[in-house]
């Protein structure tokens, strides 16, 4: 990351610009740094000013105690401040866009927000699961045991145990480990897991909730709720796509949405 902003609790948070224009800021979800959104943000900065950072607690940004989900609103207010004309659009992917949402319902000067597959759960069972896995989270990180605590994301994510046990055996994984404290801050953005209905009804500006055709369908019915649940939403199935969305689809639909 080239540059560095500080967030209000005095937290350094990198980032870096490409392209020229209304500035749209991403926002990664759980084990991601602002690299993973290189290349979505390379598509878009022909006509956007695309800003990838990385958030609290991962790659070259800073990590304040005690961690609170308003810390990161602030983080994302500094962003605006660093680099908007006095606003800016979000893009949340996964995790990222339930913060990117808690953002807009905060009322920072946020013009528009798009969201990929906001993980809320929307079938009987899912608020018991997510219970069962933020208590099991919070033990193993109390203990140290960051492998075992990335191993139980990705397990949540569906992963089976084969692949887990692949992971981690790969050069990846270490970076993984180095960042599983903030599985705890995703978690925490996430609240009960649920659709948050009452907070999005007060988002005011337009969100655009995408999800692939190809995901499970409990993504595409939460992306879907997203949308209802928010005052100007509007939901949109990206065909053939998976939770691994590919960013030469996804750019076009949000320069569309952006730009309109």
């Amino acid at each position: 990351m080239e540059k560095k902003t500080i967030s209000r609790d005095g937290t350094p948070i990198a980032y870096e610009v490409s392209g020229e224009g209304p500035a749209v800021i991403f926002v990664t979800g759980a084990m991601a740094t602002g690299a993973s959104d290189a290349p979505l943000a390379s598509l878009l900065s022909d006509r956007f000013s695309a800003v990838v950072y990385d958030r609290r607690g991962r790659g070259e940004s800073g990590d304040t105690e005690p961690f609170a989900v308003a810390r990161e609103v602030e983080d994302i207010a500094a962003l605006i401040e660093a680099t908007g004309d006095g606003n800016a659009a979000l893009y949340g992917m996964s995790s990222g866009a339930a913060l990117a949402l808690e953002a807009a319902a905060s009322g920072l000067p946020i013009g528009k927000v798009a969201v990929y597959e906001p993980p809320f759960a929307v079938y009987e069972g899912g608020e018991k699961q997510r219970a069962e896995y933020t208590e099991r989270l919070t033990q193993l990180l109390a203990q140290g045991r960051r492998g075992d605590a990335v191993e139980l994301f990705i397990a949540l994510t569906g992963a089976p145990p084969e692949v887990i046990r692949g992971m981690r055996h790969s050069a990846v994984w270490p970076a993984l480990e180095a960042v599983a404290p903030t599985l705890a801050y995703d978690n925490a953005v996430m609240g009960d897991g649920l659709v948050p209905r009452k907070r999005l009804a007060s988002v005011p500006v337009p969100v655009l909730a995408l999800a692939g055709g190809a995901s499970p369908e409990w993504m595409r019915e939460s992306a879907r709720a997203t949308a209802e649940a928010a005052p100007d939403g509007t939901y949109r199935v990206l065909d053939g796509q998976t939770h691994m969305v590919d960013p030469g689809v996804l750019a076009p639909a949000l320069a569309e949405f952006f730009a309109g």
